[in-house]
């Protein structure tokens, strides 16, 4: 007898395959719990320090990420791309600087900071402050 003959005509597809052994048994191990929910955050860039002769922004100008990161400028924007990015996906960063003007928080209540340079050679001397907020449900 060809198989989809037995088939056809005993009528057990699945059920008489599970029935003989030779599927998923009630003694195999349950599948593994769904991973736990990702945490998600408010992420704010504050201009914390300027130069003398900056030009491009003012000290104490915020901005909201994504919906403002086309606002800055490229050069300040690239160079903190990736530890916003970290900071998005819930990564701190263990340094902490402590004694200087850029000492971090690190989760304290929901809040983390991080402080990046730009790049430019200039003497513009632009630093942000990234303030990464929790979000509670």
């Amino acid at each position: 007898m060809k198989r989809r003959d037995f088939i056809g005509k005993t009528g057990c597809g699945m059920a008489g395959f599970m029935a003989a052994g030779m599927g998923f048994a009630s003694d195999q191990e349950p599948p593994p719990p769904p991973p736990p929910e990702r945490k998600r955050y408010k992420l704010e860039i504050e201009i914390y320090e300027v130069g003398e002769k900056t030009r491009c922004v003012k000290k104490g100008t915020k901005y909201q990420y994504p919906a403002d990161i086309g606002k800055m400028c490229p050069w300040l924007r690239e160079a903190m791309y990736c530890a916003v990015r970290m900071l998005a996906a819930g990564v701190t960063f263990p340094w902490r600087y402590t004694g200087t003007p850029y000492e971090k928080k690190l989760n304290e209540n929901g809040v983390t900071t991080e402080f990046i340079r730009c790049p430019d050679p200039s003497e513009a001397g632009v630093v942000a402050k990234i303030t990464r907020t929790e979000i509670k449900k």
